[in-house]
């Protein structure tokens, strides 16, 4: 079978070394006879996986002892509710960024729970340096979208808040550089796009934002729970679980942080150097600002996108276009993206602009 390079925002591209280590163990896992999807979540061969799985995200990414690794369901969308249910608690209020369409999900959750108040960068794409003079004193937390999977932003530099607990969204770009972990009071990110399959969701949350939920929030909405019960209260998504430690395994294997930074840095540089040499295709992103995992781009064309996106998928690139809202194409890096795919597309871009006479933008 010829695999496709596939460019989706996710579900997203795994490694293909992980992906046969899951068909090599799929059946019996470790000599278990039963597969790992069969294993009970109480079992000794799952409490192995399990933790083994916390202590790498541990070494990959240097969290310090005083935050917690955890384990939930429901994507990084059932945490835009969770995040207010356990961190609103003083003042009942919070400031959140908005940067893109997933932190705008995030507002209206929060709304639910209590007073939000919002930033919006002046210009489109952009995301200025905030101080701790740009937030509300009375906020119990500042919310971000580090990475902008729909708009191709990125965070470079973050805010300073002068104390208050910084939360991110890193669901679309976690393990993809380095990151100082004690910058933040809670991070979280959807497993499918870096990390894993979909099915689970990481929250790594410092000690101090655990074990104040309020009694009515629902048991599963609580940090404590999971903490509590080192994220084994009810039945986790074990599948997900294991390939995510796979995928860590890989990581620390070629290179770690470090090592994935280096690749995604050379792979977006190359795919941001043909689009900026192009007279038919159009990043809208200032440099500053652009994302290494997740690229749009357009020929400003839209019967010229819908052909490209037709003869691409034909040349064995695949999901590559853009979010309904912006329209145009999206490839995204992820980790598991080889250097040779983006080779591939760049190839493909610059014949399907040479085979449309170098037309103009």
């Amino acid at each position: 079978m010829k695999r496709v390079y596939n460019f989706s925002a996710g579900p997203a591209v795994l490694p293909e070394p992980v992906l046969e280590k899951v068909q090599e163990e799929l059946l019996n896992y470790r000599e278990t006879g039963m597969s790992i999807m069969e294993l009970s979540h109480r079992s000794a061969p799952f409490q192995t996986i399990i933790e083994e799985a916390q202590s790498l995200l541990r070494d990959l990414l240097s969290i310090p002892d005083d935050y917690h690794v955890l384990f939930i369901q429901g994507g990084a969308s059932l945490q835009f509710s969770m995040i207010p249910f356990n961190l609103l608690r003083s003042n009942q209020e919070a400031d959140y960024i908005l940067t893109g369409s997933w932190s705008k999900k995030a507002v209206k959750e929060a709304e639910k729970i209590g007073k939000v108040r919002t930033l919006s960068p002046p210009e489109p794409f952009g995301i200025p340096a905030y101080t701790s003079e740009d937030f509300s004193p009375q906020a119990d937390y500042v919310h971000i979208t580090s990475n902008n999977t729909i708009e191709g932003t990125r965070y470079h530099e973050w805010p300073e808040t002068g104390g208050i607990p910084l939360v991110a969204d890193m669901s679309s770009h976690i393990l993809s550089e380095k990151v100082d972990i004690s910058s933040f009071g809670l991070i979280y990110a959807g497993a499918q796009k870096n990390l894993g399959p979909s099915g689970v969701t990481v929250a790594i949350v410092h000690n101090s934002l655990v074990g104040q939920a309020p009694d009515t929030c629902p048991t599963m909405l609580d940090y404590g729970t999971y903490v509590k019960h080192d994220s084994l209260f009810n039945t986790p998504p074990t599948f997900s679980i294991y390939v995510l430690k796979l995928v860590l395994e890989w990581v620390k294997e070629n290179g770690g942080v470090e090592g994935m930074q280096v690749q995604n840095e050379r792979k977006a540089g190359l795919l941001y150097k043909c689009i900026d040499e192009s007279i038919l295709f159009h990043n809208p992103v200032p440099e500053k600002n652009r994302s290494l995992m997740n690229i749009p781009f357009s020929t400003q064309d839209e019967a010229l996108d819908t052909l490209f996106l037709k003869e691409a998928k034909a040349s064995g690139l695949e999901f590559l276009k853009g979010h309904r809202s912006v329209g145009g194409m999206r490839a995204s890096l992820y980790n598991a993206m080889p250097l040779e795919g983006v080779e591939a597309l760049v190839g493909f871009m610059k014949k399907f602009e040479s085979d449309q006479g170098g037309r103009e933008r």
